[in-house]
């Protein structure tokens, strides 16, 4: 469904176009066709991709190379604006508009733009939003993915503009490894065939592949799930990583252990609905006695979430920001 967003991004347009790319802007697929016959989407998000034609997405991001007009709901992430500005480069002249509530734009947004664009100006704002235009193409080089190795913890993670956390270690993570290898309140993690449910940059998936365990990941967001292969790759270890929505995708009874530092945002805006959806949906997923290892927030309620919806729910460890709890599948 279209929004005030997305109306002014098309409202901006221009209203001749050779080929156009549409960057996480669904809505907007039958206004572009009425443009072109070549009209290419790529969104990030399972839940976005899902509702546009099958034959008009592309197989990946690259693809987009060579339109004239790229249309785009402007990222959260100024990576993720780095990488679309980048892959659409790869004609003489291009347009790239990309659109966001107001509230949600700043300077450096501009600053990235005029990397890859020699022009950069700002629409008027309309319904709290507002649109960046950007054009002459720069040509420079798509840098994504990037690889950063973590010695200290003994592999490289990956990342695209859009995977969450970027080359880093979320601090998190890493007290969920530390729990998951023993070192909390409770015994370490004992199992064989284990999910990371959202997967992120693979972080938790390299140290369980590492550690000698079958690795099932999956995210909702393309650029993760496309960041933990290249990172599975770079480490020579074997990683299945699946993109989609909740556990649709696994059979009843298939793994013995689910970790997760689970999702709690949908672009600029909190939403738990996947993290929820997976906690209902674990028992199905899980073998007779399976847990699920979540690390989060704090202040978030997930303990007593756990509880009622998967198990009794145990503290594993705990520090100023964090807390890692341990659940058996009733």
């Amino acid at each position: 469904m279209r929004d005030a967003v997305d109306d002014l991004i098309w409202d901006e347009a221009p209203k001749q176009a050779g080929a156009v790319a549409l960057i996480d802007t669904p809505a907007l697929v039958d206004d572009a066709l009425s443009l072109t016959d070549d009209v290419r989407v790529w969104c990030d998000d399972w839940r976005d991709a899902d509702l546009v034609p099958a034959e008009l997405l592309v197989e990946h991001p690259t693809d987009l190379a060579g339109v004239d007009l790229a249309l785009a709901r402007l990222p959260k992430s100024l990576a993720a604006l780095d990488e679309m500005a980048a892959i659409v480069q790869g004609t003489t002249d291009v347009t790239f508009l990309g659109g966001a509530k107001i509230k949600h734009l700043n300077r450096s947004m501009n600053d990235v733009l005029g990397r890859h664009f020699t022009a950069v100006s700002a629409s008027l704002g309309r319904a709290k939003a507002r649109v960046l235009r950007a054009w002459g193409p720069s040509g420079l080089e798509n840098e994504w993915p990037k690889v950063r190795e973590h010695a200290d913890l003994g592999f490289a993670v990956a990342a695209h503009g859009a995977t969450f956390g970027g080359t880093k270690i979320d601090p998190g993570s890493r007290l969920l490894i530390s729990a998951l290898a023993g070192g909390g309140r409770v015994p370490g993690l004992e199992a064989d065939d284990v999910l990371d449910f959202g997967c992120g940059n693979g972080t938790l998936a390299m140290w369980l592949a590492q550690s000698g365990r079958n690795v099932l990941a999956c995210d909702v967001s393309w650029s993760a799930v496309a960041a933990t292969a290249v990172a599975a790759e770079v480490n020579e270890v074997d990683v299945d990583a699946l993109w989609g929505p909740g556990l649709d995708g696994y059979e009843d009874g298939s793994v013995d252990a689910i970790i997760t530092n689970p999702p709690f945002h949908r672009g600029f805006s909190k939403d738990s609905t996947d993290t929820l959806a997976m906690f209902d949906d674990a028992r199905r997923v899980l073998r007779p006695g399976g847990e699920v290892w979540c690390v989060f927030n704090s202040h978030l309620p997930w303990r007593k979430e756990l509880n009622e919806r998967v198990g009794p729910t145990k503290v594993a460890a705990q520090d100023p920001h964090y807390t890692v709890t341990v659940t058996t599948a009733r």
